[in-house]
C-alpha cells in the first residue's frame, strides 16, 4: 500500500520533531547534571553561572514543545501544524539568543537551525483539519 505525499511528509515531519525532542532532552539532562566537558567560559557575559537553568529550559521548553508537536503530528491533531510551527520558532529563537550570548561553539547550532527551518518548510503540508481517516498505511 502506498502513502500519499501528504502522509509521507507528515511521517517525516513527525520523525524530525521527535528526533529534535530527544536531542533536547539528552542535552538538557547533560547540562542539568553538570555538563562536565563543556567549558564554563562560554557563559561569560551571560546571566548564568552554570548550565543548569539554560539546560532546564532546553529540556522542558524545547524538548517539550518538540515532543508535543511530534505527538500532534503522528495523531493528526488539528493543532499539529500550529504545534510544529511553534516548536520551530521557539528553537530558532533559542538558537539566536544562544549564539548572540556565547557565539558559535558547536556544530549542533547550525544542525539544529537546519532542523528548525525544515520544520517550517514541512509544516504547511500538514492538513488544516484532522480526520481519523487521514492516515492510510
Amino acid at each position: 500500500m502506498t502513502l500519499s505525499l501528504q502522509n509521507r511528509i507528515g511521517y517525516a515531519l513527525g520523525v524530525l520533531l521527535a528526533f529534535v525532542a530527544l536531542n533536547a532532552f539528552a542535552g538538557g539532562y547533560y547540562g542539568m547534571s553538570g555538563a562536565a566537558d563543556v567549558p564554563r567560559k562560554w557563559l561569560q557575559g551571560s546571566p548564568f553561572k552554570d548550565y543548569f537553568i539554560p539546560s532546564l529550559f532546553l529540556f522542558v521548553v524545547i524538548g517539550g514543545s518538540f515532543l508535543f508537536a511530534a505527538i500532534a503530528v503522528f495523531r493528526r491533531s488539528p493543532k499539529a501544524r500550529l504545534a510544529a510551527f511553534s516548536a520551530a520558532i521557539i528553537v530558532l529563537a533559542w538558537l539566536a539568543v544562544q549564539v548572540s550570548i556565547i557565539g558559535y561553539v558547536s556544530w549542533m547550532q547550525p544542525a539544529t537551525t537546519v532542523a528548525g527551518i525544515m520544520v517550517l518548510v514541512l509544516a504547511p503540508f500538514l492538513p488544516r483539519q484532522s480526520s481519523k481517516n487521514n492516515i492510510q498505511s
